[in-house]
């Protein structure tokens, strides 16, 4: 069965240029705000993801979802630490010592003033000397120097800097009633430049939290992290839950990544069907002025299916170029900085809007269906037109 050939759609859309552009405008608009959302939902989740590592233990209470939510002591801690044969030996050096490579982390989020106005919640971190150690190349300060070990002295995550009030080298921040000096500013990878660190027994005193939150421990290999696991889960002594640092931050990232897709996706659809009713009036307008050149179609032989096909085409033609021009609007998000908050940890994470390929190609697909929807109406009545009738009303 012969379909009509593909310059034949090519010339019929360009010659009906007001229509054509009016419904590539509304599906481009459309395509633009789901790239948008889903770019904002795969930035959040890279924050996360893009620091995960698979040889990194993330010990918590059994039962905490979070960090935000468990707690150790500190006799719980040391017996974690030393107890666990699992965690790989450090060599020491820099003020640590020869043993386990772990660390007790204290987490908490705290309100600061915003440059711009308002406050938020800004996660505060407070570590041993062997988180610098577990992290090596993946941290490094950029401005200043590192925290004294005991001192009260902070160094800031680079995302904070000009987003948060006295967040820059030699200024002060107050914790609770507790002056902090900020002496250095650092870059990681992920989260953690949202951060503001310190010493976690001076920060444990000053805000008056004498427990830990989670330890962060290097492990030999995924099969003794789950060997790990499977038995701190039952101990009878310091019962908790262990995940690898990849397994742990995909956790904290799932609801709000997920959040933005339907976010997305809702505002689409309510957007698309604006598409997709100009698409069809833009369809339905062509086939009522091309009734005439529809008949001579059908009494040259081609089939209903083939007119059918045909004007599918235009459709999914008028889907893929509203979707490349969307795409191209969406573009220059790729980079642009945004904050929000985490509702895992309620707290505000730094983060940068992600244009991959992986959300180019969704809104792609989107547009394409937008017009394939479009055009069904349009297509079918085209397809159902009796040539003897199609020629009498031309």
């Amino acid at each position: 069965m012969a379909l009509l050939p593909f310059r034949y759609n090519l010339r019929s859309l360009f010659v009906r240029k007001a229509s054509t552009l009016l419904t590539v405008s509304s599906i481009a608009a459309t395509v633009a705000v789901l790239a948008g959302m889903l770019a904002l939902g795969q930035g959040f989740a890279t924050l996360f993801a893009e620091r995960g590592r698979s040889d990194l233990a993330v010990i918590l209470r059994k039962g905490a979802g979070s960090e935000g939510e468990s707690a150790f002591d500190r006799e719980a801690a040391q017996i974690l630490i030393k107890g666990s044969p699992e965690i790989a030996v450090g060599p020491g050096g820099e003020g640590i010592a020869a043993g386990p490579l772990a660390s007790a982390e204290l987490y908490l989020a705290i309100r600061r003033r915003k440059v711009d106005g308002g406050e938020t919640n800004v996660p505060i971190r407070g570590v041993e000397p062997a988180t610098f150690a577990i992290h090596g190349d993946d941290l490094k300060i950029v401005e200043g120097e590192r925290f004294a070990r005991g001192s009260d002295e902070l160094i800031v995550g680079s995302a904070l800097v000009g987003r948060i009030r006295n967040c820059r080298v030699g200024e002060t921040l107050v914790i609770n009633t507790t002056p902090f000096r900020v002496v250095g500013i650092f870059e990681s990878k992920g989260a953690y430049a949202s951060e503001v660190w310190g010493d976690v027994d001076r920060l444990m005193a000053a805000l008056h939290r004498p427990s830990y939150s989670r330890i962060l421990a290097v492990v030999d290999g995924p099969q003794r992290l789950e060997a790990m696991a499977a038995r701190l889960a039952n101990d009878p002594r310091t019962p908790a839950k262990v995940l690898s640092e990849r397994e742990y931050l995909k956790s904290q990232t799932a609801a709000l990544s997920g959040l933005f897709g339907i976010l997305g996706y809702v505002l689409a659809t309510i957007m698309g069907l604006a598409a997709v009713f100009t698409g069809t009036n833009a369809l339905l307008a062509a086939l009522s002025s091309r009734t005439h050149e529809i008949g001579v179609l059908l009494a040259m032989g081609y089939r209903p299916f083939a007119v059918f096909v045909s004007f599918l085409v235009e459709a999914a033609l008028l889907g893929l170029v509203g979707g490349l021009f969307g795409c191209l609007l969406a573009l220059p998000l790729n980079g642009i900085r945004t904050g929000t908050m985490n509702f895992d940890t309620f707290s505000e994470f730094v983060f940068s809007f992600r244009t991959t390929p992986r959300v180019l190609l969704s809104a792609m697909v989107f547009a394409v269906v937008l017009g394939l929807v479009g055009g069904a109406i349009p297509a079918a009545k085209a397809a159902m037109l009796r040539p003897v009738e199609a020629l009498r009303r031309g």
